[in-house]
């Protein structure tokens, strides 16, 4: 039996994890109190958190309403740097040995910030936690994923971002928010922009909405992954013999390995899926889709990596094989270079899954 504390232990890589939806309980109140926040819904640990894990069921747009408070925190340099800093210590803690960490510039810049000064607070905090990870004995290397919000029109300066911090921490690109009546093909200029640079971008995708936002993504915007993409399962058909027909969309998303990046206690909280036992990366596992595995919001899912392991170990019946699997799909589909990301998988991952079944015998 895989028990959460062999699930700890395991390495685990990460593609999708929101800054703004990770904050610590604690580091919310405290932040509040420093900056004058006074739009918290509850002023105590217990209440706040249980408000975060419970007001978000169902709707990916009540969802994403509660960042409003995480966001409403980040607007000091202190804040965003200390946030950065715990989001890769947790990380850490949890076994996570690779983590893309995804942040919208635009929405931090109420008090005055410019966006240059945002994205510097967080690298310098990604920085300071991978050094306090690995003083306690927990490496780990994080890159970070710029966002532009779907909703508004700087994504173009926010992809030009992306290309001058390339080489000092940021790996990639993202566009976010609600996808129904805001396509990225609104944003097919900063694409565009970032194809000619050969820089890396993802997009979320089949979260909210449907196929034709995965088509779009993929075929008018190049995307290289898509951000969830969960509602690829809309084009696959399970026939009454077992059999199961691709429609041309999963299938060419299949054929060209096009990372998913699958976050499943996110999806049933805002409605994409009804249940763990139902989600569809069950089926698409089986199939062998590129799956990787995500959190998506640590805060407001109540989630984490091991977490979500122990969700699909119960739900799937999956071993420590299948696991690693999942983990060295993520490192594959990565935004690192091509040899660093070689080095993680054989020097670290498979030596770590290798020890964890010869300690325990699965």
């Amino acid at each position: 039996m895989i028990d959460q504390e062999i699930l700890r232990k395991a390495p685990k890589a990460l593609l999708h994890d929101h800054l703004d939806g990770g904050l610590r309980v604690q580091t919310i109140l405290d932040l509040a109190s420093e900056n004058g926040y006074e739009k918290l819904p509850f002023n105590n640990v217990d209440e706040l958190a249980n408000w975060f894990h419970t007001a978000v069921q169902g709707s990916l747009e009540v969802y994403l309403e509660t960042f409003a408070h995480t966001v409403g925190v980040m607007q000091t340099l202190a804040a965003i740097t200390r946030v950065a800093r715990e989001c890769v210590e947790d990380l850490a803690s949890d076994g996570v040995v690779y983590a893309e960490i995804r942040f919208a510039p635009e929405l931090h810049t109420a008090k005055g910030l410019s966006y240059e000064e945002v994205i510097n607070a967080v690298l310098t905090g990604f920085r300071e936690g991978e050094k306090l990870a690995e003083k306690s004995g927990h490496k780990i290397r994080v890159g970070a994923l710029l966002t532009a919000m779907r909703m508004a029109d700087v994504s173009l300066e926010i992809a030009k971002l992306v290309v001058k911090y390339r080489n000092q921490g940021v790996v990639g690109f993202d566009i976010a928010g609600k996808e129904k009546g805001y396509p990225p093909t609104e944003h097919i200029e900063a694409f565009q922009y970032l194809q000619r640079e050969n820089a890396h971008f993802t997009i979320h995708a089949g979260e909210g909405f449907g196929l034709k936002s995965i088509w779009e993504a993929i075929q008018f915007c190049g995307t290289e992954r898509l951000g969830h993409g969960v509602r690829i399962i809309d084009d696959i058909t399970v026939n009454a013999d077992g059999s199961v027909t691709l429609g041309d969309l999963a299938a060419y998303v299949r054929d060209r390995r096009i990372p998913l990046e699958l976050c499943p206690k996110s999806n049933v909280d805002t409605g994409a899926a009804e249940s763990i036992a139902k989600h569809p990366i069950g089926l698409l596992r089986k199939l062998n889709f590129r799956v990787t595995l995500n959190t998506d919001n640590r805060l407001m899912s109540d989630t984490s990596m091991t977490k979500e392991m122990g969700w699909l170990v119960d739900a799937f019946g999956y071993t420590l094989k299948d696991l690693e699997w999942l983990t060295i799909n993520s490192l594959k589909s990565s935004f690192i270079p091509f040899d660093d990301r070689l080095d993680i998988i054989n020097n670290v991952v498979k030596p770590g899954y290798a020890k964890l079944k010869a300690e325990t015998g699965l």
